[in-house]
């Protein structure tokens, strides 16, 4: 076993516990995500919320098992641009801003690098 596939390995599972985290939140708590959606000007928050679950447990899926990581990685990245756009460009948003930032740093790399060897794809650049 390699040492940087360990580390991607431990790296896909820092970067989708995030997203597995806030799709069970919005599971446990729909109608105060709702609420909170509506709260910032979000049509259709029913619809929304529950496309917002369904790509993060599946890109989160997808980046832990390493299989389809970059789609996964990429379907993320994009939810959370959209995401930060619309609920963290407020000056008292800044810290949300930058893990978000951060967060979509480590999809692009993952996006360019692929899930490494411990992974269902079973290699880095497939």
């Amino acid at each position: 076993m390699d040492t940087d596939d360990v580390l991607a390995l431990v790296g896909r599972l820092f970067v989708a516990i995030i997203f597995l985290a806030s799709a069970f939140g919005k599971i446990t708590n729909f109608d105060g995500t709702l609420l909170f959606m509506e709260s910032h000007g979000m049509p259709f928050a029913p619809v929304l919320c529950v496309g917002a679950i369904l790509v993060e447990s599946l890109g989160a899926v997808a980046i832990i098992l390493g299989y389809k990581t970059r789609w996964g990685a990429a379907g993320l990245a994009a939810f959370l641009v959209a995401a930060t756009w619309i609920f963290h460009t407020a000056p008292d948003q800044r810290i949300q801003l930058l893990k978000n930032l951060a967060i979509l740093g480590g999809l692009f790399s993952l996006i360019a690098q692929g899930p490494g060897g411990i992974s269902l794809e079973g290699g880095g650049k497939s």
